[in-house]
C-alpha cells in the first residue's frame, strides 16, 4: 500500500506528499496540492484539476487491488475519508506530529485489529 501512496505524485503532478504513515488498517497522510498553472489557452481547453476526492478514490482503488492480490479478499475501506485544509505552519507541524506519533499510540491500544498491508 505504501507504493500506491507514493505513486500519487506520478498520477497527479501538481501534488507533493508530506508526512504519511501506513497503519495496519488505515492511512494518515498530507497531500500538498499546488496551484494550477495557466496555459494561456481558453479555459475550456485547460485540463480540469482533480479533486482530493479523485486522488483518494484512485489511491484506494489501486491499494485495494494490490491488497486483494495478496489474498486479503475481505479487505474493504470505510466509505468516506477525513480531510482538513492546513492553513498555517502551526497546524502543519501539529498534524505532522500526530502522524509521526500515530504508530506509537496504535501499539499502546491493545484492542486494535491488525491487517498486514
Amino acid at each position: 500500500m505504501k507504493g500506491c501512496w507514493e505513486d500519487i505524485t506520478k498520477h497527479y503532478p501538481n501534488t507533493e506528499l508530506d508526512y504519511f504513515v501506513v497503519m495496519p488498517n488505515h492511512v494518515h497522510g498530507i497531500i500538498i496540492i499546488s496551484s494550477v498553472v495557466e496555459t494561456g489557452h481558453a479555459p475550456s481547453l485547460q485540463m480540469q484539476t482533480p479533486t482530493l476526492g479523485n486522488m483518494i478514490g484512485s489511491f484506494k482503488s489501486a491499494a485495494t487491488k494490490h491488497i486483494h492480490e495478496q489474498d486479503e479478499k475481505h479487505f474493504s475501506w470505510q466509505s468516506r475519508f477525513y480531510d482538513r485544509i492546513i492553513r498555517n505552519e502551526r497546524e502543519l507541524h501539529t498534524i505532522q506530529h500526530y502522524i509521526e506519533q500515530n504508530p506509537l499510540r496504535w501499539e499502546l491500544e491493545s484492542d486494535n485489529e491488525t491487517l498486514e498491508l
